[in-house]
């Protein structure tokens, strides 16, 4: 099939808001504000803020605060959770807090929800202090929020009378996060929308949107058809080898995760280049970028559509970490302009 006759995928954004490194999380978080903005205006669906504890090279971990914020900055684009991770939290809780930001920004926020810690364990500790947490209770968390935001506890519950302030006639979108097939299985069987971390670099991810499309069953209370995207990492540039260059910053990043040397801080890509690679390393890096999308705009165009033909997804959500924040917002530039998106003043 030739490329330009394939699907119309919609472009979204994941932010993690890196702290680069040379600026602090302050101005981390306002080159976010202004990344959703310019994002806005080149078309993009929607932003997305993540959930992520006691990592000092993240500039927040409170996504509920960071929507409102950005919400506010913006006028259309959609806002929203990628995600909240749910069983640290009341499902009470959350629908108020995202009752009042969807009563603020009428059909602009959207509720993500993940089931992983987001954290190392010392973190999670502190987040479920004096409490018993039992994961395996979070598809039942998530029928209990789902029932809040529609005020449509099923009778007999233990909080069926209870309301979740403010009364509106709108909720958020729902999504169910994951990097596994088994929150493939609980959206399917939950009746709501579904995104797969690709970025991750977790295998099974087009098993995982294949078996969530094949086994959707409607929730009446969302009115959802099967609604699956993925998140990936791409950097683009004018040429191969400037985009090449930019990825170095990610790089190291990534690399630190992955043998647990982690970086306070997003490295500049002269940082990066310095860096005293093992061969290791290398193949390590090597074995990193295979998941990742980088080069000019026709070179990620034809991968973005390639993933979204694979996956069988018709969104896909765009995380760039890219150290120097003109660079990053003309990387997003470059990939709207490739695929045509409407760009307004």
């Amino acid at each position: 099939m030739s490329i330009d006759n394939r699907s119309h995928i919609k472009l979204g954004i994941l932010d993690q808001v890196y702290v680069s490194e040379g600026r602090s999380a302050a101005e981390a978080l306002q080159e976010a504000t202004r990344l959703a903005q310019e994002t806005e205006k080149l078309g993009y669906s929607r932003y997305w803020v993540s959930e992520h504890h006691s990592m000092p090279a993240l500039a927040f971990s409170s996504p509920e605060v960071l929507v409102a914020h950005l919400a506010a900055a913006t006028s259309r684009i959609r806002v929203g959770s990628g995600g909240i991770m749910l069983p640290h939290y009341s499902a009470y809780k959350v629908a108020e807090n995202f009752r009042l930001l969807e009563a603020l920004h009428p059909g602009r926020i959207d509720l993500g929800l993940g089931r992983a810690p987001g954290g190392m364990p010392l973190a999670t500790r502190a987040l479920q202090q004096d409490k018993y947490v039992d994961v395996n209770k979070y598809p039942n968390q998530v029928l209990d929020l789902i029932g809040y935001l529609h005020e449509a506890m099923p009778a007999g519950h233990r909080f069926e009378k209870l309301l979740a302030v403010p009364s509106i006639p709108t909720a958020p979108e729902i999504w169910l996060l994951g990097s596994s097939g088994e929150s493939a299985r609980i959206a399917a069987q939950l009746g709501t929308s579904y995104a797969f971390a690709e970025f991750f670099g977790t295998p099974g991810g087009q098993e995982a949107t294949k078996y969530y499309n094949e086994h959707f069953e409607r929730n009446g209370l969302l009115e959802e058809r099967p609604r699956s995207m993925i998140a990936v990492l791409a950097i683009c540039a004018e040429t191969e080898e400037e985009a090449n260059r930019l990825s170095k910053s990610s790089d190291l990043l990534f690399l630190g995760i992955r043998t647990g040397m982690e970086m306070p801080y997003l490295p500049s890509v002269q940082t990066a280049i310095e860096y005293p690679y093992t061969e290791i390393d290398l193949l390590a890096i090597e074995q990193i970028r295979q998941r990742r999308l980088i080069g000019t705009p026709a070179q990620v165009k034809e991968q973005l559509l390639q993933m979204g033909q694979d996956y069988n997804v018709g969104e896909i959500l765009i995380n760039s970490p890219i150290h120097d924040p003109q660079a990053r917002i003309r990387s997003y530039e470059l990939i709207a302009d490739a695929f045509g998106m409407h760009t307004t003043i």
